[in-house]
């Protein structure tokens, strides 16, 4: 590998091209004390019980998009679950496949991303893994992360705990991300950038956690805020309310849907979250989360309405009504 731009299968061989190759990009850019003893596993000594621990696999296409990488993806996806149980985010595992062939400047560019990401969700990347696979084994790189934190309230936030009459909050504008990905990888002409919303949403959710009583945390990613919401719907038995005048959309994300044929509702997030609160802390949680720079255009989307049917009805902007399911197949594949 040495001399090359692109990755070789030597560098997945276990000798020294792999050593190099993990001296020379990972440890580098992930380096910490405890990932910095280069043992097979990592061993840490400030967690306690209970824990909250989330794995996800990252294959987006394109690598690179306005707003993130692939690498921004693999931090900001598992750090976000892991807060939606109210937890605390500390520590990442990451394992990577790489086809061969790829250019080294391109993963040296994901691996630094994934490094400037870590360091801003206040993780730390402990343990991993790279394998080399034969060109056309897998599509450029593939990133496995497991993230473990700790629990910040006794009762936990769940998709089974929404109640009658709990107010229905989103920190943002919804459908970024999908259409991001579609725009990129299509070449999409827009009149305004369309933008990723991938970021780390543990430091916004903290005070909120520890302020109000939340009841349920999601982040509404594949399948969009409809398909999130019927979920919940479905595991706490209670009928969801929505108002479309109060639905945060961008004004691209709108055109690109209407033009497009897409419904927002439906599309992914990589940077949001719904939370459940009672009615009576609707306004404090407004205030938490608007006082991140991730939740500043948070807002009351719904309501809980009544027990007993699992459906999510949308009171439209004419006065209609419009019953939401979950997402049927793949509006747009590859996007996380």
């Amino acid at each position: 590998m040495e001399g090359s731009q692109y990755l070789l299968l030597d560098a997945g061989s276990g000798g020294m091209a792999s050593h190099r190759l993990i001296q020379t990009m990972f440890a580098r850019a992930f380096s910490n004390p405890i990932l910095d003893r280069m043992d097979d596993a990592a061993l840490v000594h400030d967690l306690s019980g209970p824990l909250a621990m989330s794995t996800d696999s990252y294959t987006v296409t394109p690598l690179f998009f306005p707003g993130g990488s692939i690498g921004t993806l693999a931090i900001h996806g598992t750090v976000n679950d892991v807060a939606m149980l109210g937890a605390k985010p500390r520590y990442l595992s990451c394992a990577f496949i790489l086809e061969e062939g790829l250019a080294l400047a391109d993963l040296e560019s994901v691996v630094q991303d994934m490094g400037r990401a870590a360091k801003e969700a206040q993780v730390a990347i402990v343990t991993g893994d790279t394998k080399v696979v034969p060109k056309g084994g897998c599509d450029s790189i593939f990133i496995t992360t497991t993230g473990i934190g700790s629990l910040l309230v006794s009762d936990p936030p769940s998709g089974h705990n929404a109640r009658v009459g709990d107010s229905i909050l989103v920190s943002g504008s919804i459908g970024d991300h999908g259409m991001c990905i579609l725009a990129s990888r299509e070449a999409l002409p827009f009149e305004t950038n369309v933008r990723s919303d991938s970021a780390p949403l543990a430091a916004m959710l903290e005070p909120v956690l520890t302020q109000c009583s939340v009841r349920v945390l999601r982040d509404p990613t594949r399948g969009g805020v409809a398909t999130t919401l019927k979920e919940i719907a479905l595991q706490s038995n209670v009928s969801i309310r929505l108002q479309e005048e109060a639905l945060p959309i961008h004004e691209s994300v709108r055109a690109g849907c209407d033009c497009l044929g897409l419904d927002p509702l439906y599309l992914a997030n990589e940077g949001k979250c719904l939370c459940f609160v009672p009615k009576e802390e609707e306004e404090r949680a407004l205030r938490l989360l608007r006082e991140s720079p991730y939740g500043r255009e948070a807002c009351v989307i719904g309501c809980v309405d009544h027990a007993g049917d699992g459906r999510v009805v949308l009171e439209t902007k004419i006065g209609g009504e419009r019953q939401l399911g979950m997402l049927e197949g793949a509006q747009l594949p590859r996007i996380c």
